[in-house]
């Protein structure tokens, strides 16, 4: 009828939209972009994201989604809001393992960021790293050293990989490796999503005298398809709760000393 308005344009055809888009964008994207690149509100994005989260396709996190199994990470910047209280736990923790003048090597992740974070108070640190979120936190600051590798940085995370971050980092030796994962589980222990990422984590677990691997417990039980390394490369592993049994037999077997963050400390076994 004249003057009526438009119906509604079907769910399933903007939800199709909203996965094609967030393909084009690398498996994740903010809700404002969405909503700008369809010319339709952020609640009716978020609407259908309600949908297509209910049928199992993505996973909504503050202020932005991803698609659900997808073999590509969040952007730092979403990773940065899912969990951030555990990680916060988490970084809290870690600091308290570091001395001032340690000597230490901090890879690319949102749960690094938080560490580099919690680290500002202390001193004299030698930090190696090819992560720009890592050296703007402790850059210029108490004595600091840090040392970063050069290369392209990674529009995503602000990481730096490759042949010459590589031959950067075998230039080096520290008292602290500190890794983070994109999945734990106990068939195949510590994963990552990229193999740029697990071969420079490799490479600084091996020119360091403690590795500590840090993730949440969101981690546990998923699965992503790089194996970082076998477990018993690994010395400590910081999370914010306890794991599943079958992790924690995991961890048990490889003698990985579990530290619950703010919680009672594992003695290693």
């Amino acid at each position: 009828m004249p003057g009526t308005s438009q119906p509604p344009q079907h769910s399933n055809h903007r939800e199709r939209e909203i996965l094609e888009e967030l393909r084009l964008a690398g498996g994740a994207s903010r809700i404002q972009f969405l909503a700008e690149r369809l010319g339709v509100s952020e609640e009716t994005i978020r609407r259908n994201i309600r949908s297509l989260e209910a049928n199992g396709l993505v996973t909504k996190v503050h202020g932005g989604v991803h698609i659900k199994g997808s073999m590509i990470e969040p952007p730092l910047h979403l990773r940065m809001n899912e969990n951030a209280e555990a990680k916060r736990m988490i970084a809290a923790s870690v600091a308290a393992m570091i001395e001032d003048g340690d000597a230490l090597f901090l890879d690319v992740g949102s749960t690094t960021a938080f560490i580099a974070v919690a680290l500002q108070k202390h001193q004299n640190l030698f930090v190696v790293t090819n992560a720009v979120a890592v050296a703007h936190a402790l850059a210029t600051r108490n004595g600091n050293r840090v040392f970063f590798a050069g290369g392209e940085l990674r529009g995503h995370d602000g990481g730096t990989f490759g042949m010459e971050a590589a031959n950067f980092l075998r230039r080096f030796n520290v008292r602290h490796a500190i890794l983070s994962v994109g999945a734990i589980n106990a068939a195949s222990g510590f994963m990552l999503h990229d193999l740029e990422e697990a071969e420079y984590s490799r490479e600084a677990a091996s020119r360091a005298e403690n590795c500590i691997i840090v993730a949440d417990s969101a981690k546990f039980g998923r699965s992503a398809p790089i194996v970082l390394n076998e477990p018993e490369n690994f010395n400590v592993l910081v999370t914010d709760e306890q794991p599943p049994a079958d992790i924690r037999a995991m961890l048990e077997r490889n003698e990985i000393e579990l530290i619950i963050a703010n919680r009672q400390r594992d003695e290693r076994r």
